[in-house]
């Protein structure tokens, strides 16, 4: 004798096998509900998920024809799906041009329909479920027509639209948790690539000081320097004076995790006998007076040793440099006693070395052992959209520093700045940009910068323009030109004391 439910067939009266059906039918539903809750987490797109409502749907529901469809935050069509359609499937586009989805949006709730159509597919019955989440009402789903499956006249069941009512319910929540999702990764995807773009085109901090780096060769060079960083290779950096060779050797120093300390060297500052004791150090009483100490090779050991202007250096110092790059070990100037030092050497210069090796101006195994990787800084010229952001960054530091209004900038002034000739690269950027802010009232004009700036036509030719000397005094005139012949004030401007403009003959 069995123990189970008695299934519909082994019933004896018709009403005790519908009742059976309903209560099949009603598990079916409460199954396919839970089963939805599941499903409908799993998908990944707005359209997926719309196929796999309408699937369920018409699984428990059993119309003969069914659609979905969905609307995005401008009301245009998003997602549509159909089961059974004998036509061309619509598009949501369509979808939302028929007068259903007017009716649904004036109402708000559930709507039946007879005789009908709806993108050309007829029907008798229609059933309509916004599908709604916290008042936003983000499409439909459509019914037509019941399946028959006992016989002619069926129609949608309370218990077809209750089921209906709750999935609409749970299929709204997950769109609306599907678009929140997006919404959030799109964010996260922009802020990487604003995160990305700020760190290849704009901001590097070093020192204290900030290196602007939008314009696409800066961007290359400075891409380059953190990448070789972390190496311990030696580095040559090449560019003109003003370019900023100083601080992309301080990028790679601070971001090179060396624990030592950055110790700069100017080779063309000094003569040859004070370079040589600078660098490797002195013992005491190699002359009257002299008191022994150490060379900046010991007092950047397990740090980096910047050599500004390398090309100056004298051939008989170079062989000396040279054997500390082989032997990675100095002797101090009068001494006999070797030491080892873990340095990593960056160099820089304005000068063609490969010119200079050519010439027997400069040993061609000093360049190669310098020349690990080399860097090279363009001309403020080549990189002009920088401009703007440099002439910002420069105002707002010289204002903060002397604790005045940063002026605006108007825009004829910008467009004399940027069609400026730059001899002098960003350093004569800064300098032009932080005295006309001293001079400000406020305004940057044209007026205020013109004395101050020259123009690419104006710039001059041939070796003038390679003289730093010259280039030097042509500055300070056009500072002291601003300043009606104020020496103090010029001295200020230009962050030197006035006794070195006298020395300068100004």
């Amino acid at each position: 004798m069995s123990t189970g439910p008695a299934t519909p067939t082994e019933l004896s009266t018709p009403s005790e096998r519908i009742g059976a059906i309903d209560g099949l039918r009603l598990e079916l539903q409460l199954e396919t509900i839970y089963d939805l809750l599941v499903a409908l987490h799993a998908h990944h797109t707005e359209q997926e998920l719309i196929d796999d409502l309408l699937q369920r749907v018409c699984s428990v529901v059993d119309p003969a024809h069914a659609v979905a469809v969905t609307r995005d935050a401008a009301d245009l069509g998003q997602a549509a799906a159909t089961v059974g359609w004998s036509l061309a499937a619509p598009s949501a586009e369509e979808l939302l041009r028929q007068q259903l989805w007017r009716d649904v949006l004036s109402g708000g709730a559930l709507l039946r329909r007879t005789d009908g159509e709806l993108c050309g597919q007829e029907y008798a019955e229609l059933v309509a479920m916004p599908l709604e989440y916290r008042g936003l009402l983000l499409g439909y789903i459509a019914v037509l027509d019941k399946e028959d499956r006992r016989g002619a006249g069926a129609s949608f069941s309370r218990q077809d639209l209750r089921f209906l009512e709750t999935v609409a319910a749970v299929g709204a929540v997950t769109i609306d948790g599907l678009r929140e999702r997006e919404t959030l990764v799109h964010r996260s995807e922009q802020l990487e690539q604003e995160n990305q773009l700020l760190k290849e085109q704009l901001v590097h901090e070093v020192a204290g000081q900030r290196i602007i780096a939008g314009a696409a060769p800066m961007r290359r060079a400075l891409g380059l320097a953190e990448r070789i960083a972390p190496r311990n290779v030696n580095v040559l950096i090449r560019g003109d004076s003003g370019t900023g060779k100083e601080l992309v050797a301080r990028l790679l120093h601070e971001q090179s995790g060396r624990t030592g300390s950055m110790v700069v060297v100017n080779c063309g500052a000094m003569p040859e006998a004070l370079l040589e004791s600078e660098l490797f150090g002195i013992e005491g009483g190699v002359a009257t007076g002299v008191q022994a100490r150490i060379g900046k090779f010991e007092l950047a050991d397990g740090g980096t040793l910047f050599l500004d202007e390398i090309g100056d250096m004298e051939l008989s110092l170079q062989v000396k440099l040279l054997r500390v790059l082989q032997e990675r070990e100095i002797v101090r100037v009068g001494g006999n006693r070797t030491k080892k030092v873990d340095v990593r050497i960056v160099a820089a210069t304005h000068r063609d070395l490969e010119d200079l090796v050519t010439k027997s101006d400069f040993r061609g195994d000093l360049y190669y052992r310098l020349k690990g990787v080399q860097i090279d800084l363009p001309l403020l010229s080549e990189r002009r959209e920088d401009i703007p952001r440099l002439v910002r960054h420069f105002l707002e530091r010289f204002c903060s520093r002397e604790g005045i209004p940063v002026p605006r900038v108007e825009r004829e002034a910008l467009d004399l700045l940027l069609a400026a000739d730059y001899a002098g690269n960003v350093r004569e950027l800064q300098s032009v940009v932080e005295g006309a802010a001293a001079l400000s009232d406020g305004v940057l004009d044209r007026e205020l910068l013109a004395p101050l700036v020259r123009s690419r036509e104006d710039a001059p030719q041939g070796p003038e323009a390679l003289d730093l000397l010259s280039l030097e005094r042509r500055h300070i005139r056009r500072i002291l030109a601003m300043t009606h012949g104020n020496k103090t004030a010029a001295a200020r401007l230009l962050g030197v004391d006035r006794r070195t403009l006298q020395r300068k003959g100004f």
